[in-house]
């Protein structure tokens, strides 16, 4: 599929020397038709493919990385890709392929994408573009700006009911694909009528609420026999993720009563599955009041050339601080590392201590310190955490008791009955507590940097950077904002080429030129 050799055109119908100067100084199409043979050689793909393999596939290593990356660009499905590929002239010109040339069928980018993602370098699109970027010396080591954008998913999110019957239908597929005697022995228990052939609800009058209780209990008490006939079974490979599916779904939403009937409970499960056809999906929140449900695209941007260094791909519940040290693995082994600039998603003091022991100095937003119940707020207390002592407004200290978290507490209850700002400071009988951080010291210093002259000017100089490249990231909906597959590899393998397409782009604006001794950036 992608081992063919490019040729070399010197003839009339080069689409290249067609379009010529119409084919835009800086554009991506303008550096693959100069460069792409260098940038994707006969041989780019020659790991993804098996030594034992006879013959050499038909389609050049050439075509098809510039394929995808031209799709992911413009944001495109494969069909159209291929299409474009048969009917445009910057596409021809940048694949390096004669006018009228006849397209590949769009199955062969999907075939791709999984040996791709089965190769020793599955990321290679996307890492190659760092090591010119590198290379040229567009790629500096100043500073990094993280951040993380939504992407939905590509499946609808399924309620209980819809939820439990799937699980037990996907089990009973598994097994009986595998083939395993085990579908008939979880055929014996199930005790529905329903065969579970079909996909979609069950029958049930909605509005009557005993009858969807029913259904529910039903339902569950169907997929707890499955799993209780399963136990101690050998369950075939095949059917093993269909079986920890139905396992998890059979109890995240439901609760039996004490009269024994199983019902769906009002609350969320934490890291709940929300559709069975991609359980990988999560509900996400970009904001108290905005949700989503997907994954979440995390990037770490060059502010001096806006390069991505690097992008990672996360369920859309995973916290932006849990994908930090992801997104800072490729600066590891550097000696001078950068600076690591976030929004307050990257401020809490467990992240910033985690980074700051790796070297990176963290400038991040903290929060400002607030109170619910409008009294005095922790800022006005005084902690020293060196004399292990809370000083409040009022002048009184007390000593801080350790907790188990690592932090601690300071209690004014002996001082605040005869204090006379308690009204001001406290509604509780008790008096006022202190709860002190773990992390309380790496957090006193992160706020007494950000009161510093110049801090705020510094941090909006570089941070707003990561918003515009999330702008480009997402400029085409089909595979930046809206996911085109299901997974969280999947996903991965097209926001990777998706962010090696927005490198090119960019390299492309910056000159990126080759000469003998190799890649340069024009002007520099």
């Amino acid at each position: 599929m992608a081992l063919g050799s490019a040729r070399v055109q010197q003839r009339f119908d080069n689409p290249r020397g067609i379009l010529g100067d119409r084919l835009r100084e800086g554009s991506i199409y303008r550096l693959l038709a100069d460069h792409g043979h260098v940038m994707f050689p006969d041989d780019y793909f020659a790991d993804c493919y098996s030594d034992s393999r006879k013959g050499r596939p038909t389609i050049a290593a050439r075509v098809m990385a510039t394929v995808m990356i031209l799709q992911a660009f413009e944001g495109l499905s494969d069909r159209e890709a291929c299409d474009r590929l048969e009917v445009d002239l910057r596409w021809q010109a940048a694949s390096g392929v004669d006018i009228g040339c006849e397209a590949f069928h769009p199955t062969a980018l999907v075939g791709q994408r999984n040996r791709l993602r089965a190769s020793p370098r599955p990321r290679r699109l996307f890492e190659d573009t760092r090591v010119v970027a590198k290379e040229t010396g567009a790629l500096k080591n100043r500073a990094r700006v993280l951040d993380s954008t939504p992407i939905f998913d590509a499946v609808a999110t399924e309620d209980t009911v819809t939820q439990l019957r799937a699980s037990i239908r996907k089990v009973l597929a598994a097994l009986d694909q595998a083939p395993s005697p085990l579908a008939g022995v979880v055929r014996a228990v199930l005790v529905r009528d329903d065969d579970y052939a079909t996909a979609g609800k069950p029958p049930c009058d909605w509005d009557d609420r005993a009858a969807r209780e029913a259904l529910v209990d039903a339902l569950v008490i169907d997929a707890l026999a499955a799993l209780a006939a399963l136990d101690g079974h050998e369950v075939p490979a095949s059917a093993n993720d269909a079986v920890e599916l139905l396992a998890l779904v059979a109890g995240q939403d439901v609760e039996q009563g004490d009269d024994g009937v199983f019902r769906i409970v009002r609350k969320v499960a934490k890291d709940r599955v929300i559709s069975t056809v991609d359980p990988e999906a999560r509900h996400g929140h970009k904001s108290r009041n905005r949700h989503f449900d997907g994954y979440k695209a995390h990037l770490s941007i060059d502010p001096d050339s806006e390069i991505i260094d690097e992008v990672v791909a996360t369920a859309a519940n995973t916290p932006d601080r849990d994908a930090a040290s992801d997104l800072l693995a490729p600066l590891a082994d550097e000696e001078d590392k950068p600076e690591v600039l976030g929004d307050s998603a990257y401020a809490d003091g467990a992240t910033r201590d985690t980074l700051e022991a790796q070297g990176f100095k963290i400038t991040a937003k903290c929060p400002p310190v607030r109170n619910a119940t409008g009294l005095f707020t922790k800022d006005l207390f005084d902690v020293d955490l060196a004399k292990g002592t809370v000083t409040c407004p009022a002048g009184q200290s007390v000593t801080i008791n350790a907790t188990r978290d690592g932090g601690g507490r300071a209690s004014f209850k002996s001082h605040c009955k005869t204090c006379p700002m308690r009204t001001s400071c406290t509604k509780s009988r008790l008096g006022r507590t202190i709860a002190v951080h773990p992390h309380e010291l790496v957090l006193q210093r992160a706020r007494a940097e950000q009161n510093e002259p110049g801090w705020v000017e510094h941090y909006r100089a570089d941070r707003p950077i990561v918003e515009r490249k999330i702008a480009h990231f997402t400029r085409r909906s089909w595979g930046g904002r809206r996911a085109r597959t299901r997974g969280k590899a999947r996903i991965a393998t097209d926001i990777d080429t998706r962010a090696g397409a927005i490198n090119w782009a960019r390299l492309a604006v910056l000159g990126l030129q080759r000469d003998t001794a190799g890649w340069v950036i024009a002007g520099t």
